[in-house]
């Protein structure tokens, strides 16, 4: 499963394969060996490429607060699909204008824009229900509504294209 984990306003992508405390985790061109275990209440052994660790993770109002080594982190975790909805509206830069994806199947439930429409940045252009969570796809950019492809109650699939827009 893939993730974005920000620390400090930087992203980065993280990749997570494995079960039951094996894992491999990719960040970047990086790739580690993980053994995780639970210790206690929000403490977990790790065995990172053969390093030990104890790292203490605590929720903190939508973050974790992170302590290994003696240093402390302040991370925000978020799925990475959910990553692209809030930060890119699932919208991909084309020239002088966007052209919104799906980023992930789902069913149309509004369409907020007609053709020819002025939109500006981060107005809501379709919202999209996929696992049983409404997502609202948003501009990037102002321009103008070119070309609509989405209908509400259509089933779309990751990728499909449901709004053209111009600059």
């Amino acid at each position: 499963m893939k993730f974005v984990a920000t620390i400090d306003r930087q992203s980065e992508t993280v990749e997570v394969t494995g079960e039951a405390g094996r894992y491999r985790v990719t960040i970047g061109d990086r790739t580690w060996d993980v053994d995780a275990r639970l210790g206690g209440q929000g403490i977990y052994s790790l065995l990172v490429d053969g390093t030990s660790s104890v790292v203490q993770v605590s929720n903190r109002e939508g973050t974790c607060a992170v302590e290994v080594g003696g240093e402390s982190y302040t991370v925000a975790v978020e799925e990475a699909t959910r990553h692209v909805i809030r930060t890119r509206g699932g919208a991909i830069r084309d020239g002088g204008g966007h052209t919104v994806k799906a980023p992930m199947p789902g069913k149309i439930t509004h369409v907020a824009v007609r053709v020819g429409d002025r939109v500006a940045p981060a107005d809501t252009l379709v919202v999209i229900e996929a696992m049983k969570m409404e997502n609202e796809l948003k501009a990037m950019a102002p321009g103008t509504v070119r070309e609509i492809r989405a209908e509400v109650g259509q089933a779309v699939n990751a990728g499909d294209v449901l709004v053209v827009i111009e600059g």
